[in-house]
């Protein structure tokens, strides 16, 4: 197996409110403006964004600390 295997975390570092947006733009290298930003406008537009976010930020394992 190789140790280049992408894995989705919840960040520790960039988080506003649970880590997810940073995580999923860590994960898929692009700014996490952009992707809270599509959160945002899920929510608003009477999406599921904000139950998509909760559903994540409880799925989604938090970063692990590297000692």
């Amino acid at each position: 197996m190789s140790s280049d295997i992408k894995r989705l975390y919840r960040s520790t570092d960039d988080q506003m409110i649970g880590g997810v947006c940073a995580g999923l733009a860590d994960y898929f290298s692009i700014d996490p403006t952009l992707v809270r930003l599509l959160f945002v406008f899920l929510a608003l537009a009477g999406g599921p964004g904000f139950l998509i976010y909760l559903i994540m930020w409880i799925v989604i394992p938090e970063k692990p600390v590297v000692a």
